[in-house]
């Protein structure tokens, strides 16, 4: 992962953030029932009764132990054959002996969650098999800074090592690292490929974090962990207001937000677990103490359909180990890697280094028609604009009708890539479609809509139609976008029928010229359009602090709203 020059500057700035927002709270939930993948893997709403703002500069709020990702990732994909094996090669007796805290056993918060996971024992078991990818890593990576061993079962805690997992503060990944903070620790989030979820960076990230406040505060890996959950500043909040008080500075002493006063208990309970399972009537599933995957330097972009057929394994496997890549292959630009299991490396090596260069990604020949834009052909090919350029050498963003373009494209189908991002999307809303009975019907995005009066106007909750279409509430909506709106199938026909007209015969795209005074705002205005939307749609001018007279913006215009 990349560092910054200027540490100082960092950590002030993480204590101004931090300590002015405030985490995203959850009430202690049912876990009584199984999880529900369209709930966990999309996000929810903020501002509900008994909620407050997710934190926009911290690692938002752990994941419950029901809210524990995509069900349906423990079914398909393949599930790594773990045999027994002596205690001197066993995972979790070395995660034991590394273990350095106290675990409170005596903390009636402690007992709950205790007591939860003695009920559960087939939840740690779900857990434990998705770890297997993974925790080997972190164990490694932890045993190096000579961190407690406790911190190695965090991601139990955030996302039960669920990869894809999503939260309603739109955190994600193993760590829940949400866009800011993830890019205030190096990790990068595009088209192609989303940090938060590379196992390797977002680990060495997450421990970034934690080593970073618990020397911020006074060497306390409980007010460390509290701060990783809900921020520094409301730790110290809480702290100063102790302090006033005369009362005690330690964490179970503080007076917290909801969700952070469970979620250190939680960590805790389970590290208690895995030091005496069966105290608690637990048999741990076996986890070699060996490496699960190998890093391979693959030097450029590759289909990854291709290249599971390289490393001789499935292409969810693939995807299971490098789930940062949102798309059909690795990114233009790097990182060019790739986890392959460790039996398979070698194999992967040379059968890559057999493939020829054009082999590793299709390509089709394009030819420009007039009116075309690049976004246009990106979004025909499942592609992104970025790609379209390097491969034909573009610089800006203008092209030529009847100029023939090199796309590069996907060797499969869409569902050949199960694990992609757009495939997740629909197979979650095929599982709500089956769970609920409705049938969904389709919207097209006009200018100027967002998801609260879309949601008035369907008569749903912004948390539900932010679920439906994998987004958060707070994500601005594209003019092209489709999102889908579940409705009783009865009613179906006549909804998808009265959206048609709205969706195709009022969004007209404008190509315009900036004058001579011209800003985006006063363009915005004239349009109709947010400003942010604007940025959106021009991303060559979204940088800028003035635009110049000369340059060229799209818009996509309801020209029933504009003058």
């Amino acid at each position: 992962m990349k560092y910054f020059k200027q540490f100082s500057t960092i950590c002030a700035l993480i204590v101004i953030l931090s300590g002015c927002q405030q985490l995203q709270i959850n009430a202690q939930p049912d876990r009584s029932q199984s999880p529900d993948p369209s709930v966990t893997a999309a996000p929810v709403e903020t501002g509900q009764a008994d909620h407050a703002q997710t934190d926009d500069v911290v690692i938002a709020a752990a994941m419950s132990p029901d809210e524990d990702g995509f069900e349906a990732l423990d079914t398909p994909v393949e599930t790594p054959v773990i045999t027994e094996s002596p205690v001197e090669a066993d995972l979790w007796n070395r995660i034991r002996k590394g273990f350095a805290l106290e675990h409170y056993l005596d903390q009636p918060r402690v007992q709950s969650e205790l007591n939860w996971y003695a009920r559960h024992p087939e939840y740690l078991d779900r857990v434990a098999k998705r770890a297997s990818r993974y925790l080997y890593h972190i164990v490694e990576e932890i045993e190096a800074r000579n961190m407690p061993m406790e911190m190695a079962l965090l991601p139990v805690v955030e996302s039960a090592f669920d990869p894809f997992a999503y939260s309603h503060g739109r955190a994600s990944g193993l760590w829940q690292f949400i866009p800011s903070t993830a890019r205030l620790y190096g990790l990068h989030i595009d088209y192609w490929h989303d940090g938060r979820r590379d196992v390797k960076r977002s680990t060495a990230a997450a421990l970034d974090y934690l080593e970073r406040l618990h020397g911020r505060l006074d060497n306390d890996w409980y007010l460390a962990l509290a701060s990783y959950n809900s921020g520094e500043g409301n730790v110290r909040k809480s702290m100063r207001k102790n302090a006033r008080a005369g009362k005690p500075l330690d964490f179970f002493s503080l007076k917290l937000l909801r969700e952070t006063s469970a979620y250190v208990p939680r960590l805790l309970a389970i590290s208690a677990i895995i030091a005496d399972p069966q105290a608690y009537g637990i048999s741990l599933l076996p986890l070699a103490n060996e490496p699960y995957w190998d890093s391979v330097n693959i030097d450029s972009q590759i289909d990854l359909a291709v290249a599971a057929r390289a490393a001789g394994i499935s292409i969810d496997e693939l995807y299971l180990l490098n789930p940062a890549y949102n798309k059909w292959s690795t990114h233009p630009d790097g990182p060019h890697e790739l986890l392959i299991p460790v039996n398979q490396a070698e194999t992967f090596r040379q059968n890559l280094a057999d493939l020829p260069v054009t082999q590793r990604l299709s390509w089709q020949r394009h030819k420009v028609k007039s009116g075309e834009s690049l976004g246009q052909i990106a979004r025909r090919y499942n592609t992104s604009i970025e790609a379209i350029k390097v491969a034909n050498k573009i610089s800006g963003s203008m092209i030529r009708a009847g100029a023939n373009l090199m796309v590069p494209v996907a060797s499969g189908t869409s569902e050949t890539y199960e694990l992609s991002d757009t495939q997740r999307l629909k197979d979650r809303q095929e599982f709500i479609e089956t769970k609920t009975g409705q049938e969904p019907v389709s919207y097209v995005v006009k200018s100027g809509d967002n998801l609260w009066e879309l949601s008035r106007k369907f008569g749903v909750s912004m948390r539900q139609l932010a679920r439906w279409n994998g987004m958060a509430t707070t994500d601005v909506l594209m003019p092209g976008k489709e999102l889908k709106i579940f409705v009783e199938k009865s009613s179906a026909p006549a909804v998808q029928l009265a959206l048609i007209p709205a969706s195709q015969e009022v969004i007209r795209k404008v190509n315009y010229r900036v004058r001579q005074g011209e800003s985006l705002a006063r363009i915005a205005s004239k349009f109709n359009v947010p400003v942010s939307q604007l940025r959106a749609w021009n991303k060559e001018v979204s940088g800028q602090k003035y635009i110049q007279p000369g340059d060229n913006l799209t818009l996509y215009v309801d020209v029933t709203r504009t003058e």
